[in-house]
Formats: structure tokens, sequence, C-alpha cells
């Protein structure tokens, strides 16, 4: 597959820029969104903000929180919660490596990017460390 075949493939409609800036990044993932109608009608038209999003482990499934997805400009009433809850897909070895990751101390979940890829929308989701404010 040629580079422009990867890039038509793959749309980038987010990127968490302060994500980089602000921790260190230690591993990385790719993970599924679930979503309504709309909240993909509208992530196509590339309104998704990741800026204060983060990631939790619950009860053995992982949830995005705080990702803001605008509601759909043609949408009518049923169009979705922008801040809801949004569970997200990974593989169960995975789900199990962040259990035991994040608990331990100063480690975080964090989005870095949003992405389409073959009609679906992806999250890159991080395994990330705060750094300080001097370093």
């Amino acid at each position: 597959m040629t580079s422009d075949a990867r890039s038509a493939a793959r749309k980038e409609i987010a990127v968490n820029r302060q994500a980089f800036h602000n921790y260190e990044i230690i591993e990385k993932f790719e993970a599924g969104v679930v979503l309504t109608g709309t909240e993909i009608k509208s992530a196509r038209d590339g309104r998704v903000n990741l800026k204060d999003a983060y990631g939790m482990v619950k009860s053995g499934e992982v949830w995005l929180l705080n990702c803001h997805i605008s509601p759909y400009s043609h949408g009518n009433y049923a169009n979705h919660e922008p801040l809801r809850a949004r569970k997200l897909l990974l593989k169960r070895s995975e789900i199990n490596r962040l259990i035991g990751r994040t608990t331990e101390k100063g480690l975080t979940l964090i989005p870095l990017r949003a992405y389409l890829k073959e009609g679906r929308l992806k999250c890159e989701l991080a395994l990330a460390k705060g750094r300080k404010v001097h370093d």
C-alpha cells in the first residue's frame, strides 16, 4: 500500500497537541469508539475536541470521558449529548494490561488523536505519565 492510499484510508479528525507537551508517552493503543448516529455524522464533519479528554477503566471496560463531539448541525430532537461517556473497544488482553498499568501511581490514559479508518471512528490512546512543570 502506498503512502497516498494509506492517508486516504485514514482521515485525521482531531489531535490532542497538549498531550505530547504535558505527558511522557509510554505505550499507545488503537481503540474503536461506540457512537450514536448523529455522533458519527458530526465526527465526519471534524467537530471533535480531545483537549480535556481522558480514559478510565471501569468494571472491565474502557471509557472515554470529557471528549466533546458537537451536536450534528442537521440533527433533530434525537441529537446526542456532547460530553457523554463513550465506550472504547479494545482487545481483552489490552484491557487487562491497562487495568494493571493504570493502577500504578502517576500513570493515566489519554487520547492522542481521533481519526476515521475505513469509515469508523478510531481513537489512539496512550498510557502516559504526567510531566512536572520544570521538565
